[in-house]
């Protein structure tokens, strides 16, 4: 997993339902917004927090873009939203007990200030939801975190929406001829999550500098690491 394809889920996949959550959050434009309630952060923030906090100062505090559109990875990530148009996605979600879906659901929380949009928010049998997301990956025998944080904070916010209990997701590989896992959300990841929101918030609002630690394998490819020191 790369810091470029943190952003895929949600990037370009045009219209889709949209919680009603006030006027002032506004829709999954690319940037964070302020708001009467103070900063709303994306979940693709998080994601590139995780995999290296100085993402967050230089783009939000120096205002210096990544630009990853140009990205290899970027671009291929973002073909997932047509391949899985050839997903058999009614046959997925039959094998998941869903008796309902939405698609494409911008959802957002002014309470904890995120937003993000969702690929597939899925009502199952049980009385619970849980959110769907389509990966342009293969299964590489485990999910790495970026991808688990991404659902675990995709579950945050279902919960406020929607006052369902969530206790599990589902991401669907499909370079992995469409290979679906679940992951388990415990009381334990919703409350990182949280913590991991209010992290970045400092860094937003207080223009905090993250200490971090250098990494050739994250490096060698960062669009910052001209300047970063």
């Amino acid at each position: 997993m790369t810091k470029s394809e943190s952003i895929i889920a949600e990037n370009d996949l045009g219209a889709g339902t949209q919680k009603d959550i006030g006027n002032d959050i506004g829709g999954d434009d690319g940037v964070y917004a302020e708001t009467d309630s103070g900063t709303i952060i994306r979940i693709s923030d998080v994601l590139e927090y995780l995999f290296c906090s100085r993402f967050i100062y230089y783009m939000y505090c120096l205002d210096i873009p990544q630009h990853e559109e140009k990205r290899f990875k970027v671009l291929k990530g973002r073909e997932v939203h047509e391949t899985r148009k050839l997903t058999n996605k009614d046959y997925l979600r039959r094998s998941l007990d869903c008796i309902r879906k939405e698609s494409n659901v911008f959802i957002a929380s002014k309470e904890r200030h995120i937003k993000g949009i969702v690929d597939e928010v899925l009502f199952l049998e049980d009385g619970t939801a849980a959110p769907l997301e389509y990966k342009f990956a293969e299964y590489k025998e485990k999910v790495f975190k970026t991808y688990k944080f991404q659902l675990v904070l995709q579950a945050l916010l279902i919960r406020e929406n929607y006052n369902i209990e969530v206790n599990r997701a589902y991401i669907c590989f499909t370079r992995s001829n469409s290979l679906v896992k679940e992951i388990e959300i415990t009381t334990t990841d919703l409350k990182k999550a949280d913590k991991i929101i209010q992290e970045i918030l400092d860094i937003i609002q207080k223009g905090l500098y993250p200490k971090t630690s250098r990494s050739s394998r994250k490096c060698v490819d960062c669009c910052y690491r001209n300047i970063c020191v």
